[in-house]
């Protein structure tokens, strides 16, 4: 398969987009998570969507007319579901004590830290 523009376009990439609250106003920020600099603002959800497809197209553009490499999709299988973290041996003790007070184990603690 032809690697060029409608192919890249169609790829499930990751969307990131979040309301933004500042010193400009309010506004929603997106990006394309594998496509590094590929970004975008808008009004609306709406509007930054199309904004960053828009801002994905031109940023596909020029690297394919580079030459350069494309980032394909961050599938599920490329993740185990484990990484290791190092963290400070007080910060162990903390989340081991309040895991302990929760009735969990620390895993599971620290999962739900994690995602909150």
């Amino acid at each position: 398969m032809k690697k060029d523009i409608n192919y890249y376009m169609n790829l499930p990439y990751n969307y990131l987009i979040q309301p933004i609250t500042d010193e400009s106003g309010s506004y929603y920020y997106g990006q394309v998570l594998e496509l590094d600099g590929c970004q975008s603002t808008g009004e609306t959800f709406e509007d930054v969507y199309n904004s960053l497809r828009e801002a994905m197209k031109g940023w596909l553009e020029v690297k394919l007319e580079h030459g350069d490499p494309i980032p394909e999709t961050m599938g599920d299988e490329r993740y185990s579901g484990k990484f290791v973290l190092r963290v400070p041996k007080s910060l162990h003790k903390r989340l081991s004590i309040e895991a302990q007070q929760e009735g969990v184990s620390l895993n599971q603690y620290a999962l739900y830290k994690l995602s909150r």
